[in-house]
């Protein structure tokens, strides 16, 4: 399989490049947060608050970017984020107090969950829209979605390293994991560097950013959906995920970085068959006939007596949680014109971490509490009924031809 669809232009090469860069540093920081906080001191419920923090950050910036940055190049505010992801890194590796790195969660970039849903997201997608033609764009948003997801997965295996060394050497576990961050920094510098390779021709070829004008009623229907689906999914975020595998089985943190890599690989991987699956069903059967059953072993893992059979719910749910990422772009994006893109973008993936901002709190309250697996159930459950809605609601909407 090609790197790149047919008739593809090159700043798609980059942009895949960064996103699995991106991918790579959130996938260690997701855990690494997990991780380090408990060793601050921190509980479960303030370890909830600060994923909240991260979570409604991200969401208020992309919110801001998409409906208020339209006479701001889209790379310019790439080059932006870029800065501000070097800052995230560097401020919340140095410092060790609740208020203080709840704050840097606020206003930076750093991502508790397994998905991208900082501001870079939207910016990045738009532009990949117009680097390919209509009929390849869902391919190439499944190998968006693949080279991040692929990245996050090698990046959450990577939380090995600093444990092998904290383990091995004289250096504490808090400082091996506080190097994570750095880490995070440094890729902020690559990022921008990448950017910077960027031609003037995909933001040409994107035509002029403008608010959501006819496609507005469409796109705030799915982003009303859209903000279900993502507060159920704010009670399984990578991060608290994370620390219910270690209250209720003790799992060793190498351990938690085996079954991210291997869910993570899974999950990457099922998108391209989201892609083919989706010129035969349609986009939206295929979101909805994959996501069911996902949540389903979602909701089975929960009940599970012993690490193995709820692993292995949780494999067998990345298998499919993940096939309706690159649909659900493509569809997006052929739903509304070309202007409209980059503010439906930044709608509809606003609710990924706007609606899933409410729900840590109560996830890190519900583990502080029990070690059973009421996130799972709550988050498997919100996650059919958005499913369902969204096959009523949408199963007929007509595309837009672009």
């Amino acid at each position: 399989m090609p790197l790149l669809p047919a008739q593809t232009h090159a700043d798609a090469r980059v942009l895949l490049t960064t996103r699995a860069v991106r991918g790579f540093v959130d996938g260690l920081v997701s855990v690494a947060i997990a991780a380090l906080l408990p060793l601050l001191g921190f509980s479960n419920l303030q370890i909830g608050v600060t994923v909240t923090g991260m979570l409604l950050g991200s969401a208020m910036v992309t919110l801001l970017v998409g409906t208020r940055g339209n006479a701001i190049p889209r790379r310019t505010l790439l080059f932006a984020g870029a800065a501000v992801m070097i800052l995230s890194g560097l401020t919340f590796g140095a410092f060790t107090q609740f208020a203080i790195l709840l704050a840097v969660g606020v206003v930076g970039t750093l991502n508790p969950s397994a998905g991208d849903v900082s501001m870079f997201l939207p910016l990045e997608q738009s532009l990949l829209a117009a680097t390919t033609p209509a009929t390849t764009r869902t391919a190439l948003y499944a190998r968006y979605a693949f080279a991040g997801g692929l990245a996050g997965a090698l990046g959450s295996q990577a939380i090995a390293i600093p444990e092998a060394v904290a383990r091995h050497t004289s250096v504490s576990h808090e400082t091996a994991f506080r190097a994570c961050f750095v880490l995070y920094s440094l890729a902020g510098v690559a990022v921008w560097l990448m950017y910077r390779s960027l031609t003037q021709e995909s933001e040409a070829g994107s035509a002029p950013a403008t608010p959501l004008g006819p496609s507005r009623t469409v796109v705030y229907r799915l982003a009303a959906l859209f903000s279900l689906d993502a507060f159920g999914g704010g009670f399984v975020v990578q991060s608290l995920l994370v620390l219910w595998l270690f209250q209720r089985f003790e799992i060793s943190v190498s351990g938690i970085g085996t079954l991210l890599l291997i869910t993570g690989v899974c999950s990457a991987a099922s998108g391209f068959v989201a892609a083919w699956l989706a010129t035969r069903i349609g986009p939206i059967r295929t979101m909805v006939f994959t996501h069911v059953p996902a949540n389903c072993f979602l909701i089975a893992a929960a009940f599970m007596p012993t690490m193995s059979w709820a692993l292995t719910m949780l494999v067998l749910r990345s298998l499919l949680s993940q096939m309706d990422v690159p649909v659900r772009t493509s569809y997006v994006m052929s739903v509304v014109s070309p202007p409209e893109r980059a503010a439906a973008a930044s709608v509809t993936n606003v609710p990924r971490s706007l609606a899933s901002a409410l729900s840590p709190t109560v996830a890190g309250w519900m583990l502080q509490n029990s070690s059973f697996g009421w996130p799972l159930i709550v988050a498997g459950a919100c996650k059919i009924v958005y499913d369902l809605l969204l096959l009523a609601g949408f199963r007929h909407q007509q595309l837009v031809e672009t």
